[in-house]
């Protein structure tokens, strides 16, 4: 059960639209390297994934939209994938009144720059 007085730990308040434009421009920008290894690499994205950070799964997102473009993902690539998709479109959404539709559309292009 959770108590009210939890919540503040618990729960992450939504980013805003100035956050939401940092999180787009950090898409673009973000050069790093994951893992060839794919376990070693699941395990780095997943203790990203579970800092409940918008900029991590940022990053998880990134790089594997990436490696996707080298048809190299494995099973859990594909989730983390699935998944981060879902929670940035969703974030992003929500935070600038758009559809998480068109917020894919925003996140793809970032990725290709």
């Amino acid at each position: 059960m959770l108590r009210e007085n939890d919540l503040d730990e618990m729960v992450r308040e939504p980013i805003g639209p100035s956050e939401a434009r940092q999180l787009i421009d950090h898409i673009k920008s973000w050069k790093g390297k994951t893992s060839t290894q794919w376990k070693t690499r699941a395990n780095a994205h997943q203790a990203k994934m579970e800092k409940d950070d918008p900029f991590s799964y940022a990053e998880v997102y990134k790089s594997l939209r990436k490696r996707q473009k080298e048809d190299r993902l494995s099973a859990a690539d594909r989730t983390h994938l699935r998944q981060t998709t879902d929670f940035l479109t969703e974030e992003l959404a929500n935070a600038l009144g758009k559809t998480p539709d068109q917020m894919l559309a925003k996140i793809e292009e970032a990725t290709r720059s």
